[in-house]
């Protein structure tokens, strides 16, 4: 299977990236130029990059026939290449309207190389404040610019890849966590924190939260990707783990051995408000057979490691 990639030296791009590759896909990844995380990506046969801003994806076409793509390939397109997504730019609404114009781009640019599948990674801010089970038919209520943004791609991109005859699959992300995570991350700060015996002031915690480790994440897009018989439309990406959050850091507070301290109450909501995560993953489980392997602890364990590492 060919695939494009944009997006691909994010945390989750870069986990999607060695699953296609070691399953013997070949993967053309378009990367900003003179980005830092470009050393990050495999030095691997079958990866090649092609130096592109988002601004200027509508050249991709030219750009990856120019990296190797054979004409009359049919490849997979994956789009996950998407700016301001730290607490700032979650709510710049100029920034979020950017990121549809060029994303839009993105679906012209994959008809034109021929693509019959387009997939893109949106997100739970989609659903707004939930506090009940979320399906994929839950009503969509996003409170940031990004989850506005992505909810507003997502509807326009259907309709352009309908129209150029695309399948479009939209996954809603829930909440990845493992090594290569940003440092700022909850779980990286808190296995950093509690590590070295530090002090870590959190929010109520109170919501409930669902957690799914980068290689559970990498396989089920890898499963999407690969999977011609799906049906287009949106999926929930998420784990089977569901609990309140203080559940969660005080299960990463024991995996450190006790060290360190911690206190509730002293931070505010994130620009999605004081959001639960309760997502359904029937619809996935269902049509793909997929199921997440990693449980909560053992990922920890594994991520508390590349944290010591890191230093």
């Amino acid at each position: 299977m060919d695939v494009i990639i944009t997006g691909g030296t994010s945390f989750i791009g870069l986990a999607v990236t060695e699953t296609l590759l070691k399953r013997g896909c070949r993967v053309w990844t378009a990367v900003r130029p003179g980005s830092s995380n470009r050393k990050k990506l495999p030095d691997h046969e079958n990866l090649k990059i092609v130096d592109l801003n988002l601004e200027e994806i509508e050249r991709l076409p030219e750009a990856a026939r120019a990296a190797g793509l054979p004409e009359g390939s049919r490849p997979v397109f994956l789009h996950m290449a998407w700016d301001g997504v730290g607490s700032a730019g979650r709510s710049d609404r100029a920034v979020q309207e950017k990121n549809i114009r060029c994303s839009l781009m993105a679906v012209k640019a994959a008809a034109a190389l021929g693509c019959g599948r387009f997939v893109f990674s949106g997100s739970q801010a989609e659903y707004g404040i939930c506090r009940e089970t979320t399906a994929e038919d839950h009503p969509c209520s996003p409170v940031s610019e990004y989850g506005k943004a992505k909810l507003e791609f997502g509807k326009q991109a259907g309709a352009l890849c309908r129209e150029l005859s695309m399948k479009y699959i939209h996954t809603r992300i829930f909440s990845v966590y493992g090594p290569g995570d940003h440092p700022w991350s909850l779980v990286n700060s808190c296995l950093k924190t509690f590590s070295s015996g530090g002090h870590m002031e959190l929010g109520e915690c109170t919501q409930k939260w669902n957690f799914l480790y980068i290689e559970d994440m990498a396989e089920v897009m890898t499963v999407l990707l690969e999977r011609e018989d799906l049906p287009g439309g949106i999926y929930n990406v998420a784990g089977e783990d569901t609990r309140v959050l203080r559940e969660f850091v005080e299960e990463m507070h024991r995996c450190c051995g006790g060290k360190g301290t911690y206190t509730y109450g002293k931070r505010p909501p994130n620009a999605e408000g004081p959001a639960s995560l309760l997502p359904d993953m029937g619809k996935i489980e269902e049509l793909t057979g997929w199921r997440p392997k990693v449980p909560f602890r053992e990922g920890i364990r594994r991520t508390l490691e590349s944290v010591k590492e890191r230093g």
